[in-house]
Order: structure tokens, then sequence, then C-alpha cells
């Protein structure tokens, strides 16, 4: 399994909306994508920082998405919201519990 790991940092006062838009727009797009396993959102209220996480079968999958015309599509829903581009990496999961 990989994690795509996205650092962002959102605009003061829009984490709420931002999570709002993952969980009833994004979330539900990703949900029919070959290989998609799930969908975590951190967020500090505070500092508008955030972390998502989503998880994916194979790197194959990851990649396929990323390069698909719907991840241009899902990032434009929060690009208003972003104070500063998304930074993202990928890591192979190594334990989970």
């Amino acid at each position: 399994m990989f994690a795509r790991v996205v650092n962002l940092q959102f605009q003061p006062g829009t984490t709420e909306e931002a999570s709002r838009v993952v969980r009833e727009a994004i979330v539900p797009a990703m949900q029919n994508i070959q290989g998609f396993r799930g969908q975590y959102l951190l967020v500090q209220e505070d500092s508008g920082k955030a972390v998502s996480i989503n998880l994916w079968d194979t790197q194959d999958d990851l990649a396929a998405f990323e390069s698909s015309p719907l991840y241009g599509e899902l990032l434009g829903q929060l690009k208003s919201m972003l104070a500063a581009p998304p930074a993202a990496e990928v890591f192979s999961v190594s334990v989970q519990a």
C-alpha cells in the first residue's frame, strides 16, 4: 500500500470550508477510482496548516490518478482556499493498525 502525503496551507478561516469540500465532494469522487483505499485530512484550525493523506493499493494506481484530469478538477475545488501551492510526497505504508 502507498500513501500520498500532501502538506497544505489554507487561507485564514477556510479550514472548515476546505474540510467540507474534501468530505462532501473530493472523497466521494475518489471512491470510484481504481486502487483508492482511504483519505485523511488533518488540520490545525488556528494556523491553517493541513496534511492530506490518501491511501492507494499500488504506485501505478496513484500515478494514474495524479495524471488524470480528475486530479486537477479536485485540486481546483480547493484552490481558492490555498495560501501556498501544495507539496506532495509518496511513501510506502510499512505499518497499518
